[in-house]
């Protein structure tokens, strides 16, 4: 998976690091702003993507697969390399460009002040990213704006997608072996949220919890296509699965939305949790594909405030019991005959299995 930054993110990093080395040229050598943020993002741009996952993507697994020691051994080798690269493509850029009287050498050799420099200017940089992704782009920025704070009440529509047969897969595999698939099936799983601008709230044993505000989760169905493009994505790649673990992931998913409260909790950590009936019936929802031999399932609910793509298929399932809700839950579910990524449109058209439910 390579990691996606909206694009005013990546302006905002670009003006960071550019204006890091416009100050430093300034403090230093009392001028030359231009030349000090071409330095700096030749310098600090490719340590950050690789800390991204963007570039030499085996390298770094391979770097983050190692004992701590050789870790950080190995991470400051790389950042000493790219360091020093970065800074000689700028200053021969910067030479050829007649930007300074400096000879090529002089122009390409960092001193010891400038690496220092870029590595202060890029850790705290990578540091801010990886709290973001252990967190989620949504939940970093409610918690740094402080939005949760208080109890607030929002609509938003939730994807519990869950591993059929983990289980015997778990008394199979053993308990270690059982993580690494796991690890392997939600790291499937973030492209596909990420694209659709989704966020993974939490992982319970071996299911996801995917939430959106309301609105974007209906603007062209990004929750239906969502679940469509993981389940491709395990299709895609299915041979591969089997060559690893010997099985394919059987997931079953399930969608519904509505009004919940979300609140900042937690003393030691921190998190933002929802509350709420919406939760729950989606948490029940998704039990119901194992009792109706269903792979997906969304409420009528939530499938009327949409429209769903051409490529998939509705079929109305009546109205069911629900633990725990005391009105039965009109349910349908969604099938497609073909990849969701053959079926994906700018403007989705209503399919004909829509018309099964716009009178419940």
């Amino acid at each position: 998976m390579r990691w996606r930054f909206s694009t005013l993110e990546i302006i905002l990093l670009l003006l960071v690091v550019a204006g890091s080395g416009m100050a430093y040229a300034w403090v230093v050598y009392g001028g030359g702003g231009l030349i000090g943020a071409t330095y700096a993002l030749f310098m600090c741009m490719p340590i950050v993507a690789f800390e991204r996952h963007i570039i030499f993507r085996r390298l770094y697994r391979r770097i983050h697969g190692s004992p701590t020691p050789a870790f950080l051994l190995s991470s400051l080798a790389v950042y000493f390399v790219f360091c020093n690269v970065g800074y000689a493509a700028a200053g021969l850029l910067l030479h050829v460009a007649g930007a300074m009287r400096e000879s090529a050498s002089d122009a390409m050799l960092p001193s010891l002040n400038v690496l220092v420099y870029a590595l202060a200017t890029s850790g705290p940089i990578i540091f801010v990213l990886r709290v973001r992704e252990l967190l989620g782009r949504d939940v970093f920025m409610s918690l740094l704006t402080g939005r949760y704070r208080k109890p607030v009440q929002e609509e938003r529509v939730f994807l519990f997608i869950d591993l059929a047969g983990s289980t015997s897969l778990a008394e199979r595999f053993g308990d270690l072996r059982m993580q690494e698939y796991l690890g392997k099936l939600f790291a499937a799983m973030a492209d596909p949220v990420l694209r659709h601008g989704g966020s993974i709230d939490d992982y319970v044993g071996d299911a996801a919890v995917i939430t959106w505000p309301y609105d974007r989760a209906i603007a062209h169905a990004a929750c239906i296509r969502c679940v469509f493009d993981i389940l491709e994505q395990i299709e895609a790649d299915a041979h591969r699965w089997q060559k690893t673990y010997g099985e394919v992931p059987r997931l079953r998913a399930a969608l519904h939305g509505g009004t919940i409260v979300a609140a900042e909790i937690g003393v030691d950590r921190h998190k933002i949790t929802f509350f709420g009936d919406t939760v729950n019936t989606t948490a029940r929802l998704e039990g119901l594909c194992r009792t109706l031999d269903r792979q997906v399932l969304i409420s009528a609910d939530l499938l009327r405030r949409l429209r769903t793509p051409v490529f998939v298929r509705c079929e109305d399932l009546g109205e069911h019991e629900v633990k725990g809700r005391g009105q039965r839950l009109a349910v349908l579910s969604l099938a497609t005959d073909r990849p969701a990524s053959n079926g994906r449109e700018d403007q989705p058209v209503v399919s004909a299995g829509t018309e099964a439910f716009t009178s419940l």
